[in-house]
């Protein structure tokens, strides 16, 4: 069994040694793009604000009472009045007696009640 190399380039039956070439750069191949996903975590606190403002009403209801106290007195007037002495009398007894033509006590005297108003 023969092996031919390089097809009739080479007289040797057996081998020839490979003619090297300088390298050649062939257009490039670009295969569609792979995504790779890389995460990455970033802890960030956001501080919120959220105020509240509290007003107390202190409402005060005032009831009126109303109150009429009363108080009493009672004044005892005594007035003295004039002396009165009955007409045509003089004085005491007889014709000066207390009042009238008997003496103490006759017709015109002091029997009659004087009235004061209480």
């Amino acid at each position: 069994m023969h092996r031919k190399h390089h097809r009739g380039r080479c007289n040797n039956p057996i081998c020839c040694p490979p003619n090297v070439l300088p390298t050649r750069v062939a257009p490039t191949r670009v295969s569609p793009t792979q995504e790779v996903v890389k995460t990455n975590i970033i802890n960030t606190v956001v501080p919120h604000v959220h105020p509240i403002h509290t007003t107390t009403v202190n409402r005060h209801v005032i009831h009126n009472e109303h109150f009429f106290p009363r108080t009493e007195s009672v004044v005892n007037q005594f007035v003295r009045g004039a002396d009165r002495f009955p007409m045509g009398t003089g004085g005491f007894g007889g014709n000066a007696g207390f009042g009238g033509t008997g003496g103490v006590g006759g017709i015109g005297g002091m029997n009659r009640r004087r009235r004061f108003g209480f």
